[in-house]
């Protein structure tokens, strides 16, 4: 899977797009404490989970730890930013850490970014735009490298496990920000773009009540089988090993049913809130709208709100609209 990803422009534009009425459904959702190190009990009658299913981790336990500040870079008069590394899963991690200046602890926000290409991925400006204005509204914020990506350790089976390991990474990177004395362990929340919006759908249904909230733009489809198709099938090596395990999707649905986050969105304990442009071409309109009605089948509060005309990647009007919008919404909710 290739994933959505677009160049962000360079400029303000002016947008006239209205925006829709959010749609949320009446579902509580319950405030966590501090939570625990593993994601749920496994039952004593637990079977095996199948292969390349979120399902294979409901039962890990994340160790994310030892998160590291090292070369301050682009620090501004609101917040210091560093290159940082945390461990979890057997490797390191890379990432951006950006900490609000004043005495803390501070509630904080895991970044999930959108496809780039590992070889020449660089965090730089990645997600710029949305750490920048969290960190000045009060929130530690944390972009995730993932494995294989900058300075992070390598996993070369990422992409045909379906990059379930991206899933493990910010679920480790929330673990390792509860250890810092500067974060509120208990106020974290995990934010996602594009492919980083299918990462935080696995992460929301793989360690339910670590996050304080979830948060999507133009996120990828929760049903494992769009995004394979549309981007790993174009890639034979890849996709030869995915089907090898699964089968073909018209062959084996329920196999790929059980690969989708989708399926498991019974377990979502967080409000979830997506963003989404009318005229996407990575990432249809279509996707968010179905993972908006599997989540209200589930019956999951959902905030669901569309940008007329906007493309992947929003332009700055509609961006600041639906950047405040999230801070509106994780303060609702506590953060």
């Amino acid at each position: 899977m290739a994933g959505c990803t677009t160049t962000p422009p360079s400029g303000d534009v002016t947008s006239t797009a209205t925006i829709a009425t959010p749609t949320s459904t009446s579902a509580t959702t319950t405030s966590q404490t501090a939570p625990t190190t593993t994601a749920t009990t496994a039952p004593s009658t637990a079977t095996a989970a199948p292969l390349l299913s979120p399902e294979t981790l409901f039962r890990k336990t994340y160790d994310g730890r030892s998160l590291t500040r090292g070369r301050e870079i682009g620090s501004t008069t609101a917040y210091q930013q560093y290159i940082a590394t945390f461990d979890g899963d057997g490797l390191t991690i890379s990432g951006r850490l950006l900490v609000p200046r004043g005495a803390g602890p501070f509630p904080a926000v895991v970044l999930a970014h959108g496809y780039a290409d590992p070889a020449v991925y660089d965090n730089t400006t990645q997600m710029s735009r949305e750490r920048d204005y969290l960190a000045r509204q009060g929130y530690v914020v944390l972009l995730v490298d993932y494995r294989n990506h900058a300075g992070s350790s390598k996993d070369p089976d990422a992409d045909a496990n379906l990059r379930l390991g991206y899933a493990v990474d910010v679920i480790n990177a929330a673990k390792a920000l509860q250890r810092d004395p500067q974060v509120i362990p208990d106020r974290i929340a995990l934010m996602g773009r594009s492919m980083g919006g299918g990462v935080t759908y696995t992460a929301l249904v793989a360690a339910p009540g670590l996050f304080r909230a979830g948060i999507a733009y133009a996120p990828v489809s929760s049903n494992t089988v769009d995004n394979f198709e549309k981007w790993t099938r174009p890639d034979g090596e890849t996709a030869g090993r995915v089907v090898d395990v699964l089968g073909e999707p018209a062959a084996n649905p329920d196999a790929w049913a059980k690969a989708s986050p989708r399926t498991y969105f019974d377990r979502i304990t967080e409000p979830v809130l997506i963003h989404q442009g009318t005229a996407d071409l990575s990432c249809p309109i279509a996707w968010a709208q179905a993972s908006v009605d599997a989540l209200k089948s589930a019956g999951k509060s959902v905030e669901y709100f569309t940008y007329a005309g906007q493309p992947h990647v929003f332009t700055n009007g509609p961006w600041t609209t639906s950047i405040q919008r999230s801070v509106d919404f994780l303060k609702q909710h506590h953060m």
